[in-house]
């Protein structure tokens, strides 16, 4: 089981970096700001749990580093999951694989943002969804192709 969850740690860490890559290609080629909803997340997380952010010089630096750990937890954490679930036997094709995956990682970096207030999908524009979408579809293909990769090749 722990060499599941360690090569499911890994699978999402490159998920993660097929998802920034694609993130920041879509910043550059549309000219689109990065999305501050990572920091606002933790801004309003950490204030709920009593212990806010201090306001300090580098306050916006601090939430922006903290907003980025955070997704790379999630993205990491989710390759971990369905790394067990891949060796629990829940193994569908890598067609349907990769998108599941990928839209797990939508619904646990999305949940929040919905739940806290911070952004409301149902106002989200065509283009809005393609920029969260994509981004996490390469997630998920990345990091169940290589759970499944490295469950066959051991």
């Amino acid at each position: 089981m722990f060499r599941s969850i360690v090569r499911g740690c890994a699978a999402g860490a490159a998920g993660t970096t097929a998802l920034n890559a694609l993130s920041y290609l879509d910043m550059a080629l549309r000219g689109r700001p990065s999305s501050s909803a990572p920091e606002d997340v933790v801004e309003k997380i950490s204030e709920k749990a009593g212990h806010p952010v201090p306001e300090s010089d580098g306050r916006d630096n601090r939430l922006a580093g903290l907003g980025a750990l955070t997704g790379i937890a999630v993205g990491v954490g989710t390759g971990a999951a369905v790394a067990l679930l891949y060796r629990a036997g829940v193994r569908p094709p890598g067609r349907l694989g990769g998108p599941a995956t990928g839209a797990l990682a939508m619904v646990l970096t999305g949940t929040p943002i919905a739940g806290l207030g911070i952004s409301d999908p149902r106002t989200w524009s065509p283009a809005d969804w393609t920029a969260d979408a994509l981004p996490h579809l390469g997630y998920g293909l990345v990091t169940y192709g290589l759970i499944s990769a490295a469950h066959r090749h051991h």
